[in-house]
């Protein structure tokens, strides 16, 4: 993959015109010989001509280049509890400031957020604020992490690392919520700026991929691996479990099997209940008995941390030591019931390292969320 980028075409992040500062270019595109362009961000290679946009919808040619067109606009923010992305074992009980844009680079039929992913409506993008903005909300709200969330940061790169940017100047982490659906060498630069990423493994056959999300597995499963092995991003796996399409026990098996070989037994992985939505309204809802089954297999094959999600199930929300078996995290939902951590996250009762980020005593942010509002009055 080549880079679009040369010594005429402005650095990532330019806006194209100072009047409207959030259509900005970027870097990760390349000219084609019958004139189109092709977007190398992630792997759908959308190849425009003038005035197309891509999929994602937020990313589209002008002025013979793909440009980012949401920079600086998002859907909403607000304040959420670190559990809710969800991620158990990256400074647990603390608040993060989370945001989110419009469009996605993938077509899931059950998409849970299709109201701002599937938006083809700008007006979706009402909040403004500028990375700076952000960091120093972040700050204020006293939130000890920014996600870039509700739609894929892949497709506006540019916004989630100037924003990592100016969050990291503030001792502020910065956590992707994402598919997992980004070519090598922007996944590359991307996950320099992040500290901490929820994966969506949607599924484990490429048969799903294709069928209901208009994807591919391996793009996601190669993600993961580069994550593990490549980065010092903590991270932890989503599976959101869909009656008949992808919670078979055969299929679960294969999952965790392939976690536990490629990426060891450390990495928390959560199991959640699908609900009727978007253009799977037709399908049940996950029973809880089959979110316990997926975890219990994910055990059984020695995952250490196995998670249950949208449905009430505090047993199953715990965290317990893989040494002793002692509790180390106690929740009820977003709530944190007890702790029995050090502060360098080792058990009290055994010593056994629990795996995660854990930085002194845990927040107590509970289950709160804020809506909060960065717009600057007019004057």
């Amino acid at each position: 993959m080549s880079s679009g980028s040369t010594a005429s075409t402005p650095p990532p992040g330019t806006p194209l015109d100072p009047r409207n500062p959030s259509v900005v270019s970027t870097r990760y595109w390349h000219a084609l010989e019958d004139g189109r362009i092709q977007c190398d961000v992630c792997p759908r290679a959308c190849r425009l001509h003038e005035g197309q946009r891509g999929l994602c919808f937020v990313r589209a040619r002008q002025q013979d280049q793909v440009v980012l067109t949401s920079y600086g606009r998002s859907s909403g923010f607000c304040v959420d509890p670190i559990e809710k992305k969800p991620l158990n074992h990256f400074l647990p009980g603390t608040p993060i400031l989370s945001f989110g844009t419009a469009g996605c680079n993938l077509s899931c039929r059950f998409c849970q957020n299709w109201d701002m992913s599937k938006s083809r409506e700008m007006d979706t993008l009402m909040d403004t604020a500028t990375p700076e903005g952000l960091a120093e909300a972040a700050e204020r709200l006293g939130c000890r992490s920014v996600a870039f969330t509700y739609n894929d940061p892949v497709i506006f790169m540019e916004y989630a690392i100037d924003t990592a940017r100016a969050c990291r100047e503030r001792g502020i982490k910065s956590v992707a919520v994402t598919a997992g659906y980004m070519c090598e060498e922007p996944r590359r630069e991307f996950y320099r700026h992040m500290d901490a990423a929820n994966v969506d493994l949607k599924a484990f056959t490429e048969s799903f991929y294709e069928k209901l999300c208009a994807g591919h597995l391996q793009d996601v499963l190669d993600t993961l691996v580069y994550l593990k092995h490549e980065t010092d991003v903590w991270f932890e796996i989503t599976t959101l479990l869909i009656p008949g399409e992808n919670d078979s026990d055969g299929e679960l098996e294969r999952e965790c099997r392939w976690v536990v070989d490629e990426l060891g037994t450390d990495v928390p992985i959560h199991f959640s209940a699908f609900h009727p939505d978007w253009k799977m309204t037709d399908r049940p809802g996950t029973p809880a008995a089959t979110l316990k089954r997926a975890r219990r297999i994910a055990l059984d094959h020695g995952i250490r941390y196995a998670y249950v999600g949208n449905v009430h199930d505090p047993e199953a929300d715990t965290t317990y030591c893989h040494g002793c078996g002692e509790t180390l995290i106690g929740r009820d939902w977003y709530t944190l019931l007890s702790w029995n951590l050090t502060d360098d996250g080792r058990c009290r009762a055994c010593g056994e390292r629990c795996a995660g980020v854990f930085d002194g005593p845990p927040g107590d942010w509970g289950p709160r969320r804020q809506p909060v509002s960065l717009r600057t009055p007019s004057r």
